[in-house]
């Protein structure tokens, strides 16, 4: 009997999951990439003896990352080192202030005591809860296909909705328990940098707080790359065909199912289409008109995650002042984040953060040197170029230098930009976002873009533009669904 021919477009960590889950269950399956290597967004670009992660540099969540290796009888360690970062990172605040963030709960607790009387048992308090938010999140929220509301119309899941304050703002409870504005920073800076305001961001995601502060950071020697070559070493394994600097120019239709993927070189057949690539970009350029579900008023009315302005540098001396990841909250928070999603325009005062991996891990630059990778948070969509580029890295290696004590400027002996004519060139990046839609309450489970698409019966779509939604994990637990979907219909014939 003929296996079924699945074509998986892009390699991000939701195609590789998608692709190396499908091939265990017996499908032909090959994965389509744009670009000149796998990763997506986790590419990697190496030059003079440094090693830069272009995209993540987050490692959180650790046990969505080893639950799917176990799929496969393997686990993180067969692949890579896992080191547990302590401090997590460093939060550079105004006045020369700074806070060390402690791997330890208690001993932070401590450190928001001394801040703030009785918040030390407050932050307790709210740990608890947002642990109870991502375990309920995980086991009956994001493994959901989301394909329609009445998914949801179950008594336990909606006790479970006003428990997890669903409808309620990250932003409202957390400072109707913290006032010092240190604490609060520390507890809304995941959502800035992920997805949307505080104010607009569902309080379910205060499980963010517990992956970050309960789960802790770590990082994966060698670098996130690492997690790609090992997401790819998975898929050839299982017989997955892997093939870069193919991009995808259209998915052909006949009858309303996808009958073939064409790129420019090749023509594909195909008896189900997985789109890992933009969801955006597969529907409003690789379909024809009458087999999209939305049309560009649907796209233009999202509100999406932010863009990155980034920068890529070698620095050929040690910076015993930073840790490896860096926060510098040392301008105003509110007004950065208004700039993003309610007034888009370059940031009058921006937030930034700064990686220095080589603190971490020798092999990402040459010896007595520091790779260093900056990034801040930009409206996606806005106007990029050279002119706005080179004035905020001034902007923020002024502040870095400031911050940290010493001139950086004078050792810099690499340096490449990255924003959001990037996104869109090398990834097809609706508006440049970096990150996929924005984690608010209407963008959120059902409310978000189909992960099966209404009117092509074999095309399916995976990544951070659809469930469950950006971030790392969240795409690696997307490939999941859409795999266990592609599979659960084959078996009952309705592909």
């Amino acid at each position: 009997m003929r296996k079924k021919k699945i074509i998986v477009i892009g390699s991000g960590f939701a195609g590789l999951t998608a692709a190396a889950l499908l091939s265990k269950q017996g499908f032909d399956v090959t994965v389509l990439e744009k670009n000149d290597q796998a990763g997506g967004r986790a590419r990697v670009w190496a030059k003079d003896g440094f090693v830069f992660d272009m995209g993540p540099s987050w490692y959180w969540m650790p046990e969505v990352f080893e639950q799917f290796f176990n799929k496969f009888g393997k686990t993180t360690a067969d692949f890579y080192e896992l080191k547990r970062l302590d401090p997590s990172y460093r939060i550079f605040y105004t006045e020369n202030q700074q806070m060390d963030v402690p791997a330890s709960v208690d001993d932070l607790a401590k450190i928001f005591e001394g801040k703030e009387k009785g918040s030390g048992k407050k932050l307790i308090a709210f740990l608890a809860d947002a642990k109870f938010k991502y375990e309920t999140a995980l086991e009956d929220y994001v493994n959901r296909v989301s394909d329609s509301i009445f998914e949801f119309f179950d008594f336990k899941l909606i006790f479970k909705s006003l428990q997890i304050q669903l409808f309620q703002s990250h932003g409202s409870v957390v400072r109707k328990q913290f006032n010092h504005p240190h604490l609060i920073s520390l507890l809304e800076f995941p959502v800035l940098f992920l997805g949307s305001t505080p104010a607009n961001t569902p309080a379910l995601y205060s499980m963010l707080n517990y992956a970050d502060l309960g789960l802790g950071t770590w990082y994966p020697m060698g670098g996130m790359n690492k997690i790609i070559q090992a997401f790819l070493k998975v898929c050839t394994d299982a017989g997955v065909k892997i093939i870069c600097n193919e991009e995808v120019t259209k998915i052909k239709t006949e009858g309303g199912n996808a009958q073939q993927v064409i790129t420019k070189t090749k023509v594909y057949d195909a008896d189900v289409v997985v789109a890992g690539c933009d969801y955006e970009h597969a529907e409003q350029t690789l379909l024809d008109k009458d087999k999209r579900q939305y049309d560009t008023a649907y796209w233009n009315s999202r509100e999406m995650s932010p863009s990155s302005l980034l920068f890529y540098i070698g620095v050929n001396k040690k910076l015993p002042n930073l840790k490896h990841h860096n926060l510098f909250f040392d301008a105003d928070f509110d007004k950065h984040a208004d700039e993003i999603y309610n007034t888009p325009k370059w940031p009058s005062q921006p937030l930034f953060y700064a990686c220095v991996p080589s603190k971490t891990d020798d092999s990402v630059a040459p010896q007595g040197c520091e790779n260093l990778f900056l990034l801040m948070p930009l409206a996606p969509g806005i106007e990029d170029n050279e002119t706005f580029r080179e004035k905020y890295f001034n902007i923020i290696i002024e502040r870095l230098e400031s911050r940290i004590g010493e001139q950086i400027r004078p050792n810099i002996v690499l340096k490449r930009s990255y924003a959001i004519n990037d996104f869109v060139a090398d990834y097809h990046s609706f508006k440049g976002n970096a990150y996929g839609l924005a984690n608010t309450l209407f963008q959120t489970a059902f409310l978000k873009p189909k992960m099966k698409s209404k009117k092509v019966k074999n095309l399916f779509y995976t990544g951070q533009l659809t469930v469950p939604g950006p971030g790392v994990p969240p795409s690696i637990i997307s490939g999941q669904i859409v795999a266990n979907e592609i599979a659960k219909l084959t078996k009952k014939n309705v592909l």
